[in-house]
């Protein structure tokens, strides 16, 4: 009953991922109707119901463009956890900040890098310029496409990939 579920909206755009009961508590109000039920079905007493695995809203949601929450981890995974300094592809990576917060930076998108260990020391304190050191790419907010949200799901859910990569 916790197997992820894709929702989508009435327009087919990728909202969420809920759980397998609270999938099914969508359709039986009538709030939702099954698309995909790659699952079997729920067996009770009495009846049994399909086990979906993509729903779809029988009304339109309308929400705010979505954006990629702030982690430690979201930028490990813009930068493809790969140094901005050295270019040294490893999983063992430490958050540096371009501009250091006691000279005024911020804690954002724009100003947040993954850094080996050995390049954030090198850095310390100082900006790039003043390390003698460049960026490999300029940090920015990743954007939030229904692909990079959800596409870590792609490996075990294959049939959802024609509604996440559609948008």
């Amino acid at each position: 009953m916790d197997e992820p579920v894709l929702v989508l909206n009435a327009n087919y755009e990728p909202l969420n991922i809920c759980t397998t009961k609270r999938a099914v508590g969508l359709m039986m109000t009538g709030k939702a109707e099954m698309l995909v039920n790659g699952r079997g079905e729920i067996r009770t007493a009495t009846s049994s119901f399909p086990r979906p695995s993509i729903v779809r809203l029988s009304y339109m949601v309308h929400r705010p463009h979505p954006h990629v929450k702030l982690s430690k981890r979201e930028v490990f995974r813009r930068d493809n956890y790969t140094c901005q300094y050295c270019g040294k592809r490893t999983l063992h990576l430490t958050i540096d900040h371009v501009i250091p917060r006691h000279r005024g930076g911020q804690h954002s998108w724009k100003n947040l890098v993954a850094a080996c260990p050995a390049c954030n020391r090198r850095k310390g304190g100082r900006t790039p310029q003043e390390a003698n050191m460049s960026l490999i790419r300029p940090p920015r907010e990743p954007v939030a496409t229904a692909e990079y949200l959800f596409g870590h799901f792609l490996e075990t859910h294959s049939e959802w990939a024609e509604y996440i990569r559609g948008w």
